[in-house]
């Protein structure tokens, strides 16, 4: 096909040659060539400039004159789309006519080709075809074609489709194949057939993305292999019988219930199968593909424009191409597409499964070799200057950035998928400014919750995702760092969200001084885990007695009373492991301490100790003494030495005041958790959103210091501009001197009562002025008070109210005049002097006059 439209224009310079040359002959053998060209060759003839039948237009005043004519380049490539297209129906009359020329908005005729524009924007996050797929999804509304079997009449501009912010599967991927070719990416338009789901935006029986974790590898253990010098296991005196009539039951059951599960869905799948299709296979449909090399694209893929995932080739969704092209070229498949897509190949420089238009293929081809090894180079020139591709006639796309962030119509979307629905706002679109909400339900009919995920951005509390389990009741939220406590995580039900409730707290302990990293709560204990400790704490645990109820009012602080305090410390290397405290238990109920040592390499079991409070340790006013029955050991090992009476009372003494210090730390706990949720309460009832400082847009403290600039610029501009009048240059000019010129004693003293009189009579010409506008007035409001008084019984109504109008437009004017003429009397004489003043300051006649 290639090769007719390269010949086409050899066999017209032909036909002119034989038609002018008289003495041509024609035998019977050239007039049977020529009806059988006739019968395949159509006349070339220009494109029309408006459709036969006329598509609903905008106003072609609104756009540039590249979207209202074609160039003679953009003519010339129309008459050989018109060829090609025209060939190729009568060669493959059976098959669908292609989508090469369709009319834009203003209704003129373009190749598709032109109608991309690769275009680089501004924004980074675009720079990614993740990124870029998602947003257009995002920004536009779907409108499926008109017909569902047939190829639209208009394709839209990506600058029309952005402004309306709609369009169908082709305007999508028109704009997202601008977008992705301008960021280096090997992008086509594909036209071709896909199934009713995917054609509809139908992701009802599809997950939902966000819903998609990715599968964890298992990682297989080896078993440890038996040395030779390895203490071998004790002897299993279990009887291998059992274990396998066991393992057999065991497995049984685990048939059948594999058996039910797999029956259920099948079932499930069943009764969820859509209804057939009896356009299956006609749906037309538009999407992007990327090949596979630029970008360091692995593989080629496909692009869902209107859902902005990533499909593989070989999906059974896409049953056909009829053609691709992008902003170089037209491609056709000449490929079967009885397996859908997955059979395809996609070498586009294959001739034999792609036929292209344009002979400037960028593509390698498959070329036949030369036998004579002659190149015809006039030929090749010729076709290179009358088939190169003209430029796109679409304006630059730009995207703004309140237009960016806004992203969805409206800056809101909902999306239906699979048991679940997706929400999306925009920042700032909302109080709380939630940007994502994810609803998930047991049932199909969306009827059952299951969980809802929200995610948050900009808000002063940092929280960043919530999670609400409507089956477990529990309620998990995220935050970033910047928030006070410097809180991470919260988990606690939703039912029982006040303190002493269960609930676990993760936070950020690189950024606090206590090291905490988590706070597990429960009505009865409290678990606090540490890191990165200089005393090696790692563990705490509270164990609270019920608290007891008190009747009337409550005195101080109502906390739960600590039976048990348990601390685990972990190893130092710079003390011996017998003196290195493990484990040291505060029993407050039982009176007494226990403390367990690091274990040494060399022993089995680690040292103990255990102290019992002295009866009196209590009593401030008198000082306990030691006993022996008051401390009890073991020690590992009998090189270790028992320590003195003296070390044991300091150590006891320790233990006492460290247990006091260990019990304000645990209230101190407590106060932080009520902290915290007061804090939460307060949080979401008065949602506080965060706005940068580059926002000015939102940022009013950031608006008002730019309009403050602004003023303070546009007055000192008005003061420089007041200051540089130059009140001597008519004076100056007057006497026929200038700024260079020396200026005399007597010509200084005529210069200065020159203008100090001009000053002094144009104030005085103010003030007549202002004093005749209030004598007027007041003239005329006398006039029409006595014409009020003389027609005053003869007046209609609407002669008085029209009569007390003037009167009060008369009596405001006349009183704003008054105010005029009082301050210009006030500050007449300050002028005057200002004047005086400048005179005496100016170095040009300063020197010259004594003021």
């Amino acid at each position: 096909m290639s090769n007719d439209l390269e010949q086409l224009d050899d066999e017209n310079e032909l036909e002119l040659d034989i038609d002018q040359t008289a003495e041509a002959i024609e035998t019977k053998e050239v007039q049977d060539l020529k009806n059988e060209l006739n019968k395949i060759i159509q006349p070339i003839v220009a494109p029309p400039m408006f459709p036969p039948h006329p598509v609903k237009c905008l106003n072609p005043q609104d756009y540039p004159e590249s979207y209202n004519s074609n160039s003679k380049k953009e003519e010339l490539v129309l008459q050989y789309v018109d060829n090609f297209k025209t060939q190729f129906q009568y060669i493959y009359p059976d098959r669908k006519t292609l989508f090469m020329a369709p009319y834009n908005e203003c209704g003129i005729e373009k190749f598709v080709c032109t109608t991309i524009r690769p275009t680089v924007l501004k924004f980074s996050r675009l720079y990614d075809w993740k990124e870029c797929a998602q947003f257009v999804s995002d920004y536009l509304q779907y409108q499926p074609l008109k017909e569902s079997t047939e190829l639209p009449q208009t394709l839209f501009s990506p600058t029309h489709t952005l402004k309306v912010q709609r369009g169908n599967c082709f305007d999508y991927s028109v704009l997202l194949a601008s977008l992705l070719i301008g960021a280096g990416y090997d992008a086509y338009i594909v036209s071709g057939y896909a199934t009713r789901e995917v054609c509809n935006m139908d992701q009802s029986r599809t997950i939902c993305p966000f819903l998609i974790k990715n599968e964890e590898k298992k990682i297989e253990t080896k078993k440890k292999e038996m040395g030779k010098y390895m203490v071998k296991p004790p002897k299993d005196m279990n009887s291998k019988y059992q274990n396998s009539m066991e393992m057999k039951v065991k497995k049984k059951l685990e048939d059948e219930a594999l058996k039910r599960k797999l029956e259920h869905e099948r079932n499930l799948a069943e009764l969820e199968r859509p209804p057939a299709d009896p356009l299956y296979g006609l749906r037309v449909h538009a999407w992007v593909m990327i090949l596979s090399g630029k970008r360091e694209v692995a593989e080629t893929f496909f692009i869902e424009t209107l859902t902005g995932c990533a499909v593989s080739t070989k999906d059974d969704e896409y049953l056909g191409i009829e053609s691709v092209w992008n902003h170089k070229n037209y491609w056709v498949n000449m490929q079967s597409c009885i397996d859908g897509t997955a059979g395809l190949v996609f070498d586009l420089g294959d001739c034999s499964r792609w036929e292209y238009m344009l002979p400037s293929n960028d593509k390698p081809t498959l070329l036949v070799p030369n036998t004579d090894g002659i190149e015809d180079e006039e030929e090749s020139k010729d076709v290179e200057k009358h088939l190169d591709l003209p430029p796109s006639w679409v304006n630059q796309i730009e995207i703004t950035q309140k237009d960016f962030e806004r992203r969805c119509p409206e800056g809101k979307k909902v999306v239906f998928y699979k048991k679940s629905k997706v929400e999306k706002f925009a920042p700032y679109l909302l109080k709380d400014n939630m940007i994502l909400r994810i609803t998930e339900y047991l049932d199909s009919e969306m009827k059952d919750l299951k969980q809802i995920t929200e995610e948050f951005i900009h808000r002063n509390d940092q929280i960043k995702k919530r999670v609400i389990n409507f089956q477990t009741g529990w309620v998990v939220e995220t935050f970033d760092r910047g928030r006070s406590k410097y809180l991470k995580e919260h988990r606690y039900q939703q039912s029982k969200a006040g303190p002493e409730n269960e609930r676990i707290m993760y936070f950020y302990h690189d950024a606090r001084v206590d090291g905490l990293r988590c706070r597990e709560e429960t009505p009865t204990e409290m678990c606090e885990h540490f890191e990165n400790r200089p005393d090696f704490l790692y563990f705490r645990k509270v164990i609270f007695d019920k608290k007891q109820k008190k009747f009337g009012p409550q005195d101080g602080d109502n906390y739960r009373p600590i039976l048990k305090i348990i601390e685990r410390y972990n190893r130092d290397s710079n003390k011996k492991a017998n003196d290195d405290i493990h484990e040291l238990v505060f029993n407050i109920e039982g009176e007494k301490f226990q403390i367990t040592y690091h274990r040494e390499n060399s022993k089995i079991a680690p040292s103990t100790r255990e102290f019992l409070k002295p009866p009196n340790w209590n009593d401030k006013s008198n000082t306990w003494t030691w006993n022996i029955d008051l401390h009890q050991t073991y020690q590992a090992g009998n090189e270790n030495k028992h320590k003195k009476n003296v070390e044991l009372y300091q150590f006891l003494s320790w233990l006492i005041n460290q247990e006091e210090s260990v019990k304000n730390l645990v209230r101190k706990s407590e106060e932080e958790v009520k902290s915290i949720l007061n804090d939460r309460t307060h949080e979401e009832t008065v949602t506080e959103r965060t706005v940068s400082i580059y926002d000015t847009d939102r940022n009013e403290k950031a608006k008002q210091y730019k309009m403050d600039i602004e003023r303070r610029i546009a007055d000192e501009k008005l003061r420089k501009q007041t200051l540089d009048v130059d009140y001597l240059a008519p004076f100056l000019a007057e006497k026929g001197l200038n700024d260079k010129q020396p200026i005399s004693h007597q010509a200084a003293s005529e210069l200065k009562e020159r203008c100090l009189a001009d000053l002094k009579q144009r104030l005085i010409e103010k003030a007549n002025l202002i004093q005749k506008r209030y004598e007027a007035e007041s003239n005329e409001m006398q006039k029409k008070q006595q014409w009020y008084q003389a027609n005053q019984v003869n007046m209609s109504r609407e002669d008085e109210q029209e009569y007390l109008e003037y009167c009060s437009e008369a009596l405001f004017k006349i009183h704003i005049l008054e105010l005029r003429l009082n301050r210009h009397k006030e500050k007449a004489p300050i002028k005057y002097q200002e004047m005086e003043q400048r005179l005496k300051a100016d170095p040009r006649l300063n020197q010259f006059i004594r003021f």
